[in-house]
Formats: C-alpha cells, structure tokens, sequence
C-alpha cells in the first residue's frame, strides 16, 4: 500500500491552500497513510491547521531556525531524509514547490513527474504538456520513491474538521552553507494570493495603462478578489509580472475569473482552463476569450465596471 508524504506550503503562519489540495491529490491514490510535513522555525500554528485537514494521518513538526525561510537548498536535505518508509512525496504545482521538489528528487536519485492532474494507479499518473494542449499519461517505476508536483488547478481542496495527530520530529541531515536568505521583495496588499484566490479579476492590453488600471483593482476591492494580468499587460508596464496569469505565469482555478480586457490568447487560456465561472467583457466581440466564456459583456470596459461597481453596493 501506498504511504505518502506531503510537504506543506506556507507563509506567516498560514496554511496554503495549496496543502489541501496535495491531500485530495494523494487521496486518489487510496494510500494507506497520508502525512504532511510542515518545516518552519516554530511549526506549531501551520502544524495545527495541518491537522485539520481531512484525510490527514499525521502531521510532522520540524523545528530548526534554518526553516524560518522557505529556502528549497536547506529543505530539500532535510524531506529527503524523512521520505525513508514512503512511497510518494508529494508538494504544489506553486512557485515554492517547483523551487523545491527537483531538489528532493535530485537528492533520492529519481525523475520528478511535473503538475500531476490525474492519478490512474499508484505510478501511473497524468500531465499536461504543450501548454496544456494535450495530456500525457506518465508511468514511473514501481521500485522508486515517487516525487511529483501537484497541479493544485486540477484538484480540489481538501474538506476541514480532522484532527490528525502532530508528531514533533528531529531530522538529521548536513544541511548546505552555500545558499542563504538575504531577503523577500514582494507587493504589499490586502487582497487574496492570486494562485489561492476563489475570485479574480484580471486586465489586459484593453485596458490601456498602468493608471487605468485602477479601475481593476477597484472591482477586485468590490468581489474580495485577487488580482491577475495578461502577459500583454505586463510586458506593456502595467502591473508587475507576479500578477501574470497564464502559461508563462501563474496556472489558477478560481470559482470566479473576470477577464477585462483581454483577447484570450492559447497561452492566456491555459492559465485559467480549470476555473468554474469565466466572466469576459471585451469591446471586440469576437475575441477568443467568448469562445470559453461563460458570461460575456460586449462594451466599453470603462462603462461596464463602474456600473458593475455600482450594482455591487
């Protein structure tokens, strides 16, 4: 039977999302045991909300100061080690497990499987390749460790209400010297993750500036959403690149996506295949983005916001 071991994502002890949605990865594989692994300076708040994860066995609490940060070099020893007795380790499909898985399998001596969508056995899994334009079915050897990322726009999160046992564990491992934490330059803002967001809003070459701009992030205030671009936005200045949504940005599965904007270029669509409602207000009514709409707005965006803003209270 399969055992698997999930290493948790998170930041200012909070959980990622993108952990829950590991679990109902893992659980496809009908494993006999699903542990996650949480690895900070002091676990104890992520290891609870760990816990309460459905599904979850047991909850590994690594306390070392070199985990203050989330540096793949130092973690990637220190999963290696405790991975003995599992079958599968598991992480995101996010920025912080693309940094830090390739590492955890370098280190086990195997291939890791990228953005696992779909389970067909326990080594036989499926991804997508060509941006998304097909799908592979990918078979990994029986006598390895399985070491994949989990494509969290495929997956659900996992339900709440566990109560998983928490296991303080000390790993012993050389941890390197060479890579170091010299510090974190990130966007200060009080809307949701974009890759964890249940809405979104996103702007694109349509909507003219970095000034216009505002007016997406109006709307987004409105719906509690996070904020995203086309690859058009961000290469004309408009917003920074962390908000890119699309093949060579940020792959999400919101409840809610709201293009403004935008023309719905193939590499833009692969960013948001998975989401539930696509909302598309275009002045071009026949731009791409109407083919995978759910609900489109043929206007002036300019027009259609404030009076979408209005109607929101």
């Amino acid at each position: 039977m399969s055992k698997v071991l999930i290493v948790a994502e998170h930041l200012n002890g909070e959980l990622n999302a993108a952990t829950a949605k590991c679990v109902s990865a893992a659980q496809a594989l009908a494993p006999a045991v699903i542990d996650i692994v949480v690895l900070a300076a002091d676990p104890a708040a992520v290891a609870a909300q760990a816990a309460q994860i459905a599904g979850v066995n047991k909850v590994l609490s690594v306390t070392n100061a070199a985990n203050a940060h989330a540096i793949a070099q130092v973690q990637a020893p220190q999963i290696a080690a405790l991975a003995a007795g599992y079958s599968h380790v598991l992480g995101p499909s996010t920025t912080f497990g693309k940094d830090l898985m390739p590492c955890v399998a370098a280190l086990l001596g195997v291939n890791q499987i990228s953005d696992l969508m779909a389970v067909d056995g326990a080594h036989a899994f499926k991804r997508p390749i060509y941006a998304g334009n097909a799908i592979i079915s990918v078979q990994a050897p029986a006598d390895q460790t399985v070491v994949a990322t989990v494509r969290t726009a495929s997956w659900p999160e996992a339900a709440q209400g566990s109560s998983a046992s928490i296991e303080a564990v000390s790993v012993d491992a050389a941890l390197p010297r060479h890579t170091r934490f010299v510090g974190l330059a990130a966007g200060a803002t009080d809307r949701p993750d974009l890759q964890s967001a249940k809405r979104v809003v996103s702007g694109g070459r349509g909507v003219g500036s970095e000034e216009n701009f505002k007016i997406i992030y109006a709307l987004a205030d409105k719906l509690g959403a996070g904020v995203g671009a086309s690859r058009a936005a961000v290469d004309a200045g408009y917003v920074p690149s962390d908000l890119q949504v699309g093949q060579t940005g940020k792959i999400i599965a919101p409840e809610l996506y709201v293009a403004v904007g935008i023309s719905g270029a193939i590499q833009h669509l692969t960013g948001i295949k998975d989401a539930g409602t696509i909302v598309a207000i275009n002045k071009d009514g026949d731009a791409p983005i109407f083919e995978i709409a759910d609900i489109g707005l043929v206007g002036d965006l300019f027009q259609i916001l404030p009076e979408l803003e209005a109607a929101l209270g």
